[in-house]
């Protein structure tokens, strides 16, 4: 029974942090490149970061927020994190943590993108706003 959980989301002011965690159960997480994407009301989901799978320690960040996220992965926990700062109002949305499960079959390498399609395992979503 595969699955993916978030947790972390809430409400901060600009300039505030948070980071989000996400647990898989009934597979090992670290086996797929994994991706945080984020979908604002009326707007379309969007890539926000993305690790490869195993040891290869690949990142890749949308512009919007480069030097201001950051993905990581604790493989004992089963859980890959995305830690925010510096938060802005444009930030504020529910974010997904996605598994690539195909990737690999593809022979893309050992890198991460945003292909959403090749991500066939999701989270329910967390809610992050941003507001003062």
């Amino acid at each position: 029974q595969v699955q993916l959980v978030e947790s972390g989301g809430g409400t901060v002011q600009p300039g505030g942090s948070l980071r989000l965690s996400c647990t898989g159960s009934g597979f090992t997480l670290d086996s797929y490149p994994m991706g945080w994407f984020r979908q604002a009301p009326g707007k379309e989901r969007e890539g926000v970061a993305c690790i490869s799978y195993s040891h290869y320690g690949s990142t890749h960040y949308t512009a919007s927020v480069k030097s201001r996220f950051t993905i990581s992965k604790d493989n004992a926990k089963n859980t890959v994190y995305l830690q925010m700062n510096s938060l802005k109002p444009e930030d504020t949305a529910v974010y997904f943590c996605a598994a690539d499960t195909q990737r690999l079959m593809k022979g893309y390498g050992s890198g991460c993108e945003f292909q959403q399609d090749d991500y066939d395992y999701w989270g329910q979503g967390t809610q992050v706003t941003v507001s003062s």
